[in-house]
Order: C-alpha cells, then structure tokens, then sequence
C-alpha cells in the first residue's frame, strides 16, 4: 500500500486552515466573501427544489404502496438493481378469495354465482391497480429519483467545491493583509535601516501571498462558473418534472376510468342477478308475478288474466297507464344504460326522466317515462330529484 506522509499531512493541515477560517467566520472574528446575488438565487432556488422533489416522492410512494414493509422491499431491490419480483394486489387477492369462496357455496346457487361476478372484476380492478403502479414507477417515480442520485449528487459535490475554493480565498486574504500590515509596522520602525534585512524577507512574504491570493481568485472564479452552470440546469430539470406529471396525471386517469367502467358494468350484472333471483323467489311464492303484471297489465273485472307470453313488447305504453302509480317525480340520469329486453328502457347519462313505482314491484327498479316510451329503469343509475 502506498502511504504518503506528506500528502497525507498537507491534507490534515489544509483541512485544519478551512475549519479555523469557517469557526472565524460563524463568530464573526474574519471576513467572509460573498457569493453573487444571482448565484445565491440559484442555490436557494436548487435547493428548494431537491427538498419539494423528496417530498413529493415520498408521498407519491406511499399513494401507490401503502404498505411501509413492501416500500422497504421495494428499496432494497432496486438498491440491489434486481428485478422486483411481482406481487398480488390486494384487489386481486380479494378476488381469488371470492372464486375460491363460490366454489365451496357452489357456483349454481344465487349467492355463489355472484361471488364469482364480482370476484372476476375485483381481479380486474386488481389488474388496473398493476398497470398504474407500473406506468407510475417507470414515468414518474424513476425520473425523481434519477434527479436526487444523479443530478443532485453531482450538484452538491461542485457545491462543496465553492465553498472549500471560497474558504482558500478567504485565508489568502487574511494571510496578506497580515503581511501587509506587519510590512507596514516595519517600515514606520525608528531603527528601519538598522533591520533592513527583515523588511526584505516581510516584503517577500507579502509578495508571496499576493501570488496565492490571485491563484485562489482564479480557482474560486472557475469553480463559481462550474457551480452556476449547473445550478441553471435546473430549469430543465423542472421541464422534466412537469413532462413527468402530465404522464403521472395521464396513468391515474386511465386507471380510474377503467374502474369506473368495470364498476358500471359489474352493476349491470349485479342487477341482472338480482332480477333473476327475484323472479325466481316471486315465481315460487306468489300466484301473480309482478313481472306477469307489468307485461299484462290489470284486466277488466269478469275477464280472466292472458300470460305474459301472450302479450307484444308494442302494447307495452299502453299497458303501464293502466297500472297505479305511486309517487311520480323527476330523475337524473347518472350513467348510459343498454336496455336488456322489451320491458326496459334505455337511458343516456345526464338526461332527465319521470319515474314512478307500481304496487308489488320490485323496489331496485322504476317505471321511466321519456316522452312516449316507457319501461323499466334500475334505480341505481338515476338520482331522484325533488
């Protein structure tokens, strides 16, 4: 191993020199050179944004995984510069719970066949929850930390630099305005001629510390250039960063929308499954089905009732008048809905409704009126008004 002393103890004492020049400093026993007002800008405004940028990456972190040992997990990997392995979301856990739960109740019956519903769009809620937090690590996440390890690092490191330059400077100073003042003291002596010889060698120190004062200007005025460059580089440090958000606020977006489309649609079959479980149960309790009642109508006393099979979707209009209503207002339409057959009616989001019940229907559903057309609507897609 080569060990140089010398280097080593000039080290030690150019070290020494900065830490007795700064303690000065801060108690205000030596003078301090300022920086240049436009790079003291530039530092506060560097520095405001590395402590926003860990912020906002943290926080980030915990929105997309709040689970504080999968984060540490996730750091070590990536630390390590493995691949992390892929994990189940919690969404998606909660559907094979609800699969594995239908199997044991039995598929066929009511209770089982909607676990199995609802468990395949929680996997697929899972599996938009995967996408997003993939989207997000790759345009968001990465580039914030590739600022903080790489730009940032490199930008401190020349930071450090100044100031150490700075310091140098400042003890160059001191040192000649030390040598002058004892050059001075010398020169006013009354024996001046008597110690000529001193006088020389306090001028050559003098000179001599002019020599290095103008060498540490030179280091000081170069390193403040590096150091001001790269602080500007901040501006497009922070066009990165937005260019990183509109992605960010893109994937979120999409991630939501797809859940707000598997939800519509896992309503639509919640429906169609509870429409079915309630004929079935209406069928084997009640002679006179509500939904025979709704395509038939009332008939006329003596007459006996026709079948539901007996009747065209065209009479339907007609036949709802007949009925009793019971509470007729006005609805808002929340979202679009297909009508499945005959007896239901087709809405578009945003449009305004008369709805009104029938005695013995069944309470998720109304009877919607849009000018001449009428038919069934599930209660869940509209808001009712006052």
């Amino acid at each position: 191993m080569d060990f140089n002393v010398k280097k080593l103890a000039s080290g030690a004492g150019v070290f020494f020199t900065r830490a007795v020049q700064f303690t000065e400093e801060k108690l205000g026993q030596a003078e301090k050179t300022e920086l240049d007002p436009h790079l003291e800008n530039l530092i506060t405004r560097a520095d405001c944004t590395k402590n926003w940028t860990e912020k906002i990456l943290r926080q980030t972190e915990v929105l997309l995984q709040p689970n504080p040992s999968a984060r540490i997990e996730e750091f070590i990997y990536d630390k390590l510069d493995k691949k992390l392995p892929s994990r189940t979301t919690n969404a998606e856990l909660l559907g094979q719970y609800m699969l594995e739960a239908a199997n044991e109740f039995g598929s066929g019956t009511p209770y089982g066949s909607t676990l199995i519903t609802v468990g395949e769009y929680q996997k697929r809620l899972g599996g938009a929850e995967r996408e997003l937090l993939q989207t997000s690590a790759a345009t968001f996440l990465t580039p914030l930390r590739n600022f903080l390890e790489g730009d940032w690092r490199t930008i401190s490191k020349e930071r450090r630099l100044l100031e150490n330059r700075r310091l140098d400077l400042d003890i160059c100073k001191a040192r000649l305005k030390k040598a002058k003042q004892a050059e001075a003291k010398a020169a006013a002596a009354p024996d001046f001629q008597e110690t000529r010889p001193r006088n020389y060698v306090l001028s050559a120190s003098a000179s001599a510390a002019e020599h290095e004062l103008r060498v540490a200007q030179t280091e000081f005025d170069r390193q403040a250039e590096v150091t001001r460059l790269l602080l500007e580089g901040i501006s497009s440090t922070h066009l990165n960063h937005l260019r990183c958000l509109q992605d960010f606020a893109e994937a979120q977006a999409t991630y939501y929308a797809q859940c707000h489309h598997y939800m519509q649609d896992l309503q639509r079959e919640l429906n169609k499954c509870a429409n079915a479980v309630s004929a079935l149960h209406t069928t084997a309790v009640c002679p006179d089905p509500v939904s025979s009642a709704f395509l038939s109508g009332p008939s006329s006393p003596g007459a006996t009732v026709s079948s539901s099979s007996s009747q065209k979707p065209s009479t339907l209009a007609m036949e709802q008048t007949q009925l009793p209503v019971t509470g007729t207002r006005k609805a808002k339409v929340l979202y679009d809905y297909d009508a499945h057959d005959a007896n239901e009616l087709s809405l578009l989001a945003d449009e305004l409704i008369t709805v009104y019940t029938v005695p013995g229907m069944d309470p998720d559903w109304l009877i919607g009126e849009r000018g001449n057309e009428k038919g069934k609507v599930p209660v869940t897609y509209l808001e009712l008004l006052s």
